[in-house]
């Protein structure tokens, strides 16, 4: 498992993508290609509330990733620490990682003829500061934590939600 995670509060996000826009900035792609993915459904009106359904989609950093193990020049890397990225110096185009990810996380970039994919931003994390697409979130709907924390907080949210649907109902 991932020692990271990024979290979508999905009652925040209002589907803005600028988590992903700042990804693009920070990762140098081109408009249609998005490392980190807001995938949205909505806005639409539901029993007299206007509602959207979001999930963001950056990479899960698997455990076993199947990316890492298609690629035959090994540029697709998971370190030590749980992170992976793509070694863009011995990518040769191949896509074989795009066609492995289950989640269709690595995409290719016509510009460069390489492929890119979501790292977590670890250059950042390393100094400390969080992911691109956090720190661009316009309402905090996103949030970095390592695996154990972000349970508990998810969590939270949950017996939170639960108290409010009681509280209307």
């Amino acid at each position: 498992m991932a020692r990271h995670v990024i979290d979508l509060d999905e009652s925040r996000c209002i589907g803005c993508r600028a988590c992903e826009v700042h990804c693009q900035v920070k990762n140098r792609t081109p408009a249609g290609v998005r490392p980190g993915q807001l995938v949205a459904v909505g806005p639409e009106r539901s029993r007299g509330e206007v509602r959207l359904a979001a999930a963001f989609r950056p990479c899960f950093h698997c455990e076993k990733p199947w990316c890492v193990a298609v690629c035959p020049v090994h540029a697709m890397v998971r370190r030590a620490d749980g992170w992976v990225h793509v070694a863009r110096e011995l990518c040769v185009g191949c896509r074989a990682c795009i066609a492995a990810c289950p989640w269709k996380v690595p995409q290719w970039d016509e510009t460069i003829g390489k492929v890119v994919k979501c790292d977590g931003c670890m250059d950042r994390v390393a100094a400390g500061l969080v992911p691109a697409c956090v720190a661009g979130c316009t309402t905090h709907a996103l949030s970095f934590a390592q695996a154990n924390e972000n349970v508990r907080k998810i969590r939270l949210h949950y017996a939170r939600s639960l108290l409010v649907q009681k509280q209307r109902g």
